[in-house]
């Protein structure tokens, strides 16, 4: 079972930035796509999800065995994928418990009893030392870059989709945040989850300690290997890569 991209591309206005992406992601694995800026990883992780600013226009997205490429992406979220975004929106009016109360009962069909799932959210919280009254203010408004990643991390462990990719979710934060992030994440990943972390930066796998890394450059994957190829990201950079 896994998160089958085969041979994937993307086109943004008419102008093809993704041109042939094939990944394979089994449940139990945690994958980092790493690349230099503009190289197109925002753009992969937005379509996988069926953002309406990027068109998949050849190659198929299977989970668990399901094709999943046409789906929205509130179906793809539903059959277990979860997108945390590099740059989150911010809602004014709609509060943190308010909101992830309701996405969490339009992927289970099921009604969440308000106290008990405040309980749970307040615990979950804790976790990731994301201060109690943020439950009460309006998503993401005059959050800090740390706090808005701390609630994405939040909503992967409330949500506990099958397959998460994290575009970034290391970017902006200080060493203190980077080590809760990534406990987070840890503590997501399991024999039953997998994951695809996208960054440019090797320094949140101090914490996270991946199967397979992914060089991305020009839209397409230059080369692949094991942990071991971000170590030579972190000496080398990313030049020996781009022809």
């Amino acid at each position: 079972m896994s998160l089958c991209i085969k041979n994937v591309h993307v086109s943004v206005e008419e102008k093809e930035i993704i041109r042939g992406v094939s990944l394979d992601i089994p449940k139990g694995e945690i994958h980092v796509l790493m690349g230099p800026n503009g190289s197109g990883k925002s753009t992969f992780s937005n379509a996988l999800m069926s953002h309406p600013n990027y068109t998949i226009t050849k190659g198929t997205i299977t989970l668990d065995g399901q094709d999943i490429t046409k789906e929205n992406a509130s179906k793809k979220a539903k059959a277990g994928l979860f997108l945390s975004m590099q740059y989150v929106p911010e809602i004014e009016g709609v509060s943190v418990t308010t909101f992830l109360r309701a996405v969490t009962q339009a992927k289970s069909g099921k009604k969440e009893n308000p106290i008990a799932f405040y309980n749970s959210l307040k615990e979950k919280m804790s976790e990731l030392g994301i201060d109690p009254a943020f439950a009460e203010r309006s998503l993401n408004v005059g959050f800090s870059g740390g706090e808005k990643k701390r609630l994405e991390v939040l909503q992967l462990l409330i949500l506990r989709p099958t397959y998460a990719i994290l575009d970034e979710t290391d970017s902006g934060l200080d060493v203190d945040a980077l080590k809760i992030v990534a406990e987070g994440i840890n503590a997501f990943h399991t024999k039953d989850t997998g994951i695809l972390l996208i960054t440019h930066y090797t320094r949140i796998l101090q914490y996270i300690h991946p199967d397979r890394v992914h060089i991305v450059v020009d839209g397409r994957i230059v080369h692949s290997g094991g942990a071991e190829l971000a170590d030579v990201i972190e000496k080398k950079g990313y030049a020996e890569f781009i022809k």
